[in-house]
């Protein structure tokens, strides 16, 4: 059984960063993509950043210049580093990673739970 876990949501003034993490978990032959998506109060999910394995990144605009997502190979662990937080960053943050299980064939997507935002002052 696969699972993603974030790590490191939270409350951060306008101006503020945060971190967060994913470890994606069980019984893995390999992660492909992974990446961080998000999903404010009556909105719909969206993309924010996304990291290949071979480290090709690619960012939502809103985003860009303020965030930086990394990839810890070994521990298949993504970061998202935020930085210059705005109110409109207030969402929901869920992982996605894109795994090959143990005794699969081809790839299967997967979400975590996700872990919360807010930006206020």
């Amino acid at each position: 059984q696969v699972q993603l876990v974030e790590s490191g949501g939270g409350m951060a003034q306008p101006g503020g960063s945060l971190r967060l993490s994913c470890v994606a978990s069980g019984n893995i032959v390999g992660v492909i993509n992974m990446g961080w998506y998000r999903q404010a109060p009556g909105k719909e999910r969206e993309l924010v950043a996304t990291i290949h394995t071979v480290g090709t990144t690619n960012y939502a605009d809103s985003v860009k210049g303020r965030f930086i997502i990394s990839r810890e190979y070994g521990k298949n662990t993504a970061h998202l580093q935020m930085n210059s937080l705005q109110p409109e960053d207030t969402a929901i943050y869920y992982c996605n990673a894109d795994v090959i299980p143990s005794g699969a064939i081809k790839q299967k997507n997967f979400w975590g739970q996700g872990t919360q935002v807010t930006v206020s002052s």
